[in-house]
C-alpha cells in the first residue's frame, strides 16, 4: 500500500523544531489524543499466523510474555470474516471483508474477541483493531443487501474492482446511506467489545470528509486512538483527523540509505521534513509490518545490520514506535504467507524479548520520550563526524535521553559530541554503566553499534 508516495515535499525547519502545523486542512477541529497515546507503543497482531491454532484463545496465552515485553498497545489485523469469492489463495486476504459486523469464524467467536479484549485490558493492555474502509470483498453482505453502497463499472456493469486487486470491490462514499452505515459498524465493536480504537487500513483512500464525520460520532461512545495507514508529507489533510500516521517515506529512504550506501544527509533532510508536521499529530516509526515481510522481505533483508539500530530510533524518536508479529524472535528470513496458514517459527527464545523491553519500557516511562507533546524537545546533537554518527537528545525540562548511533559501515569510528546541549552523569539503559558527558564525549563505536543513555 506504501507505493503511493510519490511527491516530496520541500522541508524549512530545522531539525528539533517543535511547531503547530500549518499544512492540515479541513473543516473538523483537531480533537486532542487520549492521554495514553503520547507514551504507548503499538504491536501489531497476525492472528493467524502467530500461533498453530490461529486463534484468540490460543494467543490469549501469549499476553504475560507481551507484558513483560513493554508492549502498550495490541493491533489485531482485520477480525472480520473473509469474502470466499474471487479469494486469494486457499484462506483468503483478511483485507477483503464479507460482513463489518462479525468475527472471522477462523479466530473463534465474539465472546472469544469479547474476552481477549476484556483479559488484555486487566493486565493494562489498550486494543486497535483494523479497519478497511475504503473497499470488501466480492460477496460482503452489502453487496446483496445495498448494491448502491458499491462503485460500479461502466465497462462491465459490475461492481468495480480496487485499484487493481481483484478480490476486493470499491465502496462509494458519495451515498450517504453508507457513510452511516460504516459509522454504524465502527461503534458496534466499541460497543460490543469495548475497544480502544482503529487502525485505518488504506485511510487516504477514503475521503477525508468521510474520517471528519465519522471520528467524532465513534468517539462519543468512548474516547479512541486512531493510526491511519497515510504518510502526513504526502497527505496532510488526514492529520488533522489522526493522532498518528505512517512513515512511508521514511521506511522507503532508510532501505536506499542502506543498500546504496546513501549520505546521511538524506535521512537528515527527511526527519527536518517530518519535524516540521508539529506536533498536533504523530508519526509510527517501523521498519516491518504485515505487508513489508510478506511482500519487500523481512526487516533483515531490507537492512541488513542497520535494523536494529533502526529499531532504537523508532522508539526513541518523537512519535509511536510499531513493532510486528515476531520481530521479537528475530525473524530473520522469514516471510509470512499471506494467504495461506503459515505459523511463524516461534523457537521459545526469543532473541530481541530483553532489547525490546528496554526501550519500550523507557518509551513508556520516561518523560522526554513523550510523542506528539510540545513540552518535548528533539534536538541534533552536533559531533565531530556528522557524516557517519547520529546523535540526538530529547528533553523535557530536567528529564533527557541521548541517543547516540553509528549509522554507517564505518568500523571502529571514533568521533565526540561537540555541542554544549549534552552534559553531565548519564546512565546507559542497556548496560548500566555510567558516563560524565562534562568530562569525556569521546565514542568508539562498530558499525550500526548503536547507545541511549538517561539522564
Amino acid at each position: 500500500m506504501q507505493n503511493r508516495l510519490l511527491a516530496v515535499l520541500a522541508f524549512s525547519a530545522l531539525l528539533g523544531c517543535n511547531q503547530p502545523s500549518t499544512k492540515n486542512s479541513g473543516s473538523m477541529d483537531k480533537q486532542r489524543p487520549v492521554e495514553w497515546a503520547h507514551t504507548t507503543n503499538i504491536y501489531e497482531v497476525n492472528v493467524r499466523q502467530y500461533t498453530k491454532e490461529g486463534t484468540f484463545n490460543a494467543f490469549a496465552k501469549e499476553l504475560p510474555r507481551l507484558k513483560d515485553m513493554g508492549v502498550e498497545t495490541l493491533w489485531f489485523m482485520p477480525i472480520t470474516p473473509i469474502a470466499q469469492k474471487n479469494k486469494k489463495g486457499s484462506m483468503g486476504s483478511p483485507y477483503a471483508c464479507s460482513d463489518y459486523t462479525a468475527i472471522n469464524p477462523e479466530f473463534g467467536t465474539l465472546d472469544d474477541f469479547r474476552n481477549l479484549v476484556k483479559q488484555a485490558h486487566n493486565m493494562g493492555f489498550k486494543v486497535i483493531i483494523d479497519w478497511v474502509a475504503n473497499h470488501t470483498g466480492w460477496d460482503h453482505r452489502w453487496t446483496k443487501e445495498h448494491p448502491d453502497y458499491y462503485e460500479k463499472d461502466s465497462a462491465t456493469n459490475d461492481f468495480k474492482v480496487a485499484s487493481g486487486m481483484d478480490d476486493i470491490i470499491e465502496l462509494n462514499y458519495s451515498n450517504p446511506a453508507l457513510r452511516k452505515a460504516m459509522i454504524e459498524a465502527m461503534q458496534y465493536w466499541v460497543k460490543e467489545a469495548d475497544i480502544d480504537g482503529f487502525r485505518c487500513d488504506l485511510a487516504s483512500w477514503v475521503q477525508v470528509d468521510f474520517w471528519e464525520e465519522a471520528r467524532p460520532q465513534v468517539d462519543s461512545l468512548k474516547p479512541l486512538f486512531w493510526l491511519g495507514e497515510f504518510d502526513e508529507l504526502q497527505d496532510p489533510a488526514y492529520g488533522k483527523v489522526f493522532d498518528a500516521s505512517y512513515t512511508w517515506k521514511w521506511m522507503h529512504q532508510t532501505r536506499h540509505f542502506y543498500q546504496e550506501h546513501q549520505s546521511l544527509d538524506s535521512l537528515y533532510s527527511l526527519l527536518q521534513e517530518y519535524s516540521a508536521i508539529g506536533d498536533s499529530s504523530m508519526r509510527a516509526w517501523f521498519t516491518t509490518n504485515h505487508d513489508e515481510n510478506s511482500w519487500n522481505g523481512t526487516e533483515y533483508e531490507k537492512y541488513g545490520n542497520m535494523a536494529h539500530a533502526l529499531a532504537v530510533f523508532s522508539c526513541t524518536w518523537n512519535g509511536v514506535p510499531l513493532i510486528y508479529s515476531g520481530q521479537e524472535l528475530p525473524m530473520l528470513a522469514k516471510r509470512l504467507a499471506f494467504f495461506e496458514k503459515d505459523p511463524i517459527p516461534w523457537t521459545g527464545e526469543n532473541q530481541l524479548h530483553d532489547f525490546y523491553k528496554t526501550l519500550l519500557h523507557l518509551k513508556s516511562t520516561h518523560p522526554a520520550l513523550r510523542g506528539g507533546d510540545p513540552a518535548v524537545q528533539t534536538h541534533r546533537v552536533k559531533t565531530s563526524d556528522d557524516s557517519h554518527a547520529f546523535v540526538y537528545l530529547r528533553k523535557n525540562g530536567d528529564r533527557e535521553v541521548l541517543v547516540v548511533i553509528n549509522l554507517s559501515y564505518e568500523p571502529n569510528l571514533n568521533f565526540s559530541i561537540e555541542d554544549d546541549k549534552v552534559s553531565g552523569a548519564f546512565k546507559n539503559v542497556f548496560t548500566g554503566a555510567a558516563n560524565d558527558f562534562t568530562k569525556d564525549k569521546s565514542f568508539s563505536m562498530e558499525a550500526w553499534e548503536y547507545k541511549v543513555y538517561e539522564k
